[in-house]
């Protein structure tokens, strides 16, 4: 009795590989292990039209038979026969998908130069067509010499003209002779070869094109990310501004509320100084936080954001990283707690914990605040060009440091505790498309949320433990009550090992509840700042960002930015390092070279900003 013949379905991630073998296989497929690995093998029945049964084998989706993971070398084993017990397929069906014609011709050329009988399902028809994009199959067919099926999965179009192709695939093999070819010589092709298959396109799938020409092109791309992410921190102080007048406002009158509704007791201290002025200190930085997000989510929606991960990825490969880190830094942003647990999918155990390890430096939500406060006290609200302003352009820097940072680190943990190379990266573009109303919504309101709960839970717990240690012991006549108070001698023992740097007693003392969440810093300094004005109600009233700068000088503030910059974030993120590193080790290393970092980095700004004569 002869054989069963194997068919292999494989191509690009995203090929619509899965659905083409559930339509072809239905419920008789079976789900189990590589020998060896956690990949999964997906293997089911079919039968072609000549009534043969043969076996065929879903194979994780590659961009090069050169693996780079374990998916991919899964995929290349297969196919060459390695694994013990199992033959090599006798037929590929190589799986493309139609909208992104391109990119997955790179890898068919590599499978065709194979020599193996091989049929091409040309999938997802239907939505290239969608998108304007109509195919010749049969010049398609003509330029890689084996049979183009066109199929959707989905609908079962185009089955049985494949499982024909399938059955006569044995007499015939892959007809142009590929072996020489490089990388770079199978992407021109793949170009030419895609162009000559195109019957007609749409508008704005022409559009689409010549946008990725420009986005995506290695001199021009750069220049529009740095030019749209200017424009998002012009935007973060010139739009919010009104918004914030009005709950700097609202915050105060409810200040003014509580104050002339209670008599003078320690419960009207602790609404007023410690949970009002703490908390509305930090709520006042919604606005600038909700745009910042909305810009971040417009870009992902748009399909820019994949576009600025290629993009990075040039830059991330000149330091050990490839673009697979760039979701996770990117994400960072955000909340570096997500960030961190996104690495797990890189595959690269050394790329992987280098990430870990500077997701750190990527310039949280939390830190805006901090940022926003100090820049509007020193900064003026002035304009370098017409409509480009001077705080937009500190805070960018500021951003910019973070990342000029990361890279740093790196790079140096890369050729030491991390030694290793960039590993291989190669992404999908997604499409074009404008952000939907409704989805920036929800997301600005689930961003919002989450930080005005960390107002009232963390921030709010925080503010009124500092409000306590920094309210008793009372002080004694003529003396203050900042240094009379518990918080006081720790900061004053805390003062002498930061005041190299240039920072204060008030400033040591906005380190320590900041390691609880960054932002806790700015109610940190309203809360101190309220305690130390007593009864003064004309200082009381004042705006944290005039007392601040009543206290401190261009120099301190240029090196509490830059501490923050580099700085280790909340316990959370420590605690987070530690679970997905199995240990302390990593996340006490991490702990030591930020803290170092951020000390060299605000000791070396305040010295140079001194001898500067600011």
């Amino acid at each position: 009795m002869s054989r069963q013949r194997k068919i292999a379905l494989v191509g690009n991630p995203n090929a619509g590989k899965s659905a083409l073998f559930n339509a072809l296989t239905g419920a008789r497929q079976k789900i189990a292990n590589y020998p060896g690995v956690t990949v999964e093998r997906k293997s089911g029945r079919f039968v072609l039209p000549t009534g043969e049964p043969v076996e065929m084998t879903d194979l994780p989706g590659a961009y090069g038979l050169d693996f780079t993971s374990p998916d991919e070398e899964v995929t290349a084993k297969v196919i060459a026969g390695m694994f013990p017990g199992e033959a090599a397929p006798d037929v590929l069906v190589v799986v493309l998908d139609a909208s992104n014609l391109e990119q997955h011709l790179v890898f068919a050329q590599e499978l065709l130069a194979l020599g193996k009988p091989t049929v091409v399902a040309l999938n997802m028809v239907d939505l290239a067509e969608r998108d304007g994009l109509v195919l010749d199959a049969a010049v398609l067919a003509e330029e890689l010499g084996v049979p183009v099926i066109p199929t959707v999965a989905v609908r079962r179009r185009g089955l049985a003209e494949l499982g024909e192709a399938i059955a006569s695939a044995g007499e015939r093999h892959a007809g142009p002779a590929l072996t020489d070819l490089g990388a770079t010589e199978r992407r021109v092709a793949a170009h030419a070869m895609a162009s000559a298959a195109v019957l007609s396109e749409s508008k704005s799938h022409r559009l689409h094109a010549s946008l990725d020409k420009v986005l995506l092109n290695p001199w021009a791309g750069p220049l529009v990310l740095l030019a749209v992410l200017f424009v998002v921190f012009q935007a973060v102080f010139a739009w919010a501004a009104p918004f914030q007048d009005g709950i700097e406002t609202g915050v105060g009158a409810l200040h003014d509320a509580v104050q002339g509704a209670l008599p003078e007791s320690l419960l009207r201290d602790l609404l007023t100084e410690g949970v009002i002025s703490g908390v509305g200190s930090v709520i006042v930085f919604l606005p600038q936080i909700i745009i910042l997000f909305a810009f971040i989510l417009a870009m992902e929606a748009s399909g820019y954001m994949a576009r600025a991960a290629f993009l990075m990825d040039r830059m991330m490969a000149s330091v050990g990283l490839s673009g697979r880190s760039f979701i996770p830094l990117l994400s960072s942003f955000a909340c570096a707690i997500p960030g961190i647990m996104a690495t797990r999918s890189i595959t690269d155990p050394k790329d992987r914990l280098t990430t870990i390890l500077i997701a750190p430096l990527m310039t949280c939500s939390a830190r805006l605040p901090v940022y926003a406060v100090i820049i509007a006290a020193f900064i003026p609200n002035t304009n370098v060009w017409a409509g480009i302003g001077l705080q937009g352009l500190v805070l960018l820097a500021l951003y910019i440091a973070g990342v000029v940072g990361a890279m740093g680190v790196a790079l140096l943990l890369r050729r030491t505790v991390a030694k290793g190379g960039a590993s291989g990266f190669i992404m999908e573009m997604p499409k074009y498309q404008m952000p939907r109303l409704k989805d920036m919504a929800i997301g600005l309101w689930q961003r919002a949320w989450i930080f005005l709960r960390r107002a009232g839970t963390v921030i709010f717990t925080v503010t009124v433990v500092l409000w306590i240690m920094l309210s008793f012991p009372k002080a004694g006549p003529g003396e203050n009550q900042v240094d009379a108070s518990i918080a006081g001698k720790v900061a004053n023992g805390l003062a002498v090992i930061v005041a190299p740097i240039g920072f204060d007693r008030d400033m040591a003392l906005a380190l320590i509840p900041a390691m609880a969440a960054r932002e806790v810093a700015v109610s940190s300094l309203a809360t101190t700042y309220a305690v130390a004005a007593g009864d003064d109600e004309e200082e009381q009233a004042a705006e944290l960002g005039d007392q601040i700068k009543a206290r401190w000088t261009l120099p301190m503030a240029l090196a509490f930015l830059a501490w923050f910059v580099f700085a280790p974030q909340c316990m959370s993120t420590i605690a987070v390092v530690r679970r997905e590193t199995n240990g302390w080790k990593w996340a006490s290393f991490m702990l030591l070279y930020l803290f170092g970092l951020a000390y060299l980095a605000a000791g070396a700004t305040y010295w140079i900003a001194v001898a500067a004569g600011l």
